[in-house]
């Protein structure tokens, strides 16, 4: 039996405030739009930077992770957020008959990196809505305070 795995982790920065809809079954959902930047240095020794956007989705499911209401009323412009999840491809026909194409992060876990209360986990592994303080006993350190922890190669592992 083969075994495979969909999985997509993101750390970056919110760039319009979340849009949040019911669908017609009564279910909400929110769409973030998330920036992931990374710097290199061309060949000319001058630095390069680019940046993509990810479309994330983020539902209340039924097992009590209320990601879209959370993302509604804590998330803004500009907020530093973790997302884990799953990536989808979709196409649809619209009405000019022409074929369209999206690519979405399905969130499943959401935390919130900024500095407003510390960081926040929120998904499948924690209650909605709660803090840090109440999910951990005491606010977990942002990534914000160890850069170096996201631009650094260990060498020195084992394997």
């Amino acid at each position: 039996m083969s075994r495979s795995l969909n999985k997509v982790i993101l750390i970056g920065n919110l760039g319009a405030d979340p849009e949040v809809r019911s669908t017609n079954s009564g279910s909400r959902v929110a769409t973030l739009s998330v920036a992931t930047s990374r710097q290199w240095t061309g060949t000319g020794g001058e630095k390069q930077e680019k940046t993509d956007w990810h479309r994330v989705i983020c539902w209340n499911n039924k097992t009590g992770s209320g990601l879209a209401d959370v993302c509604e009323k804590y998330l803004k412009k500009g907020d530093k957020v973790y997302v884990e999840g799953r990536i989808e491809y979709r196409t649809w026909e619209d009405r000019e008959k022409q074929t369209r194409y999206v690519t979405e992060i399905i969130a499943r876990e959401l935390i919130m990196l900024g500095s407003r209360g510390g960081a926040a986990p929120v998904g499948a592994g924690a209650g909605a809505g709660k803090g840090a303080a109440e999910v951990g006993g005491k606010a977990p350190e942002s990534l914000d305070a160890f850069p170096e922890a996201l631009d650094e190669e260990d060498d020195d592992l084992p394997f």
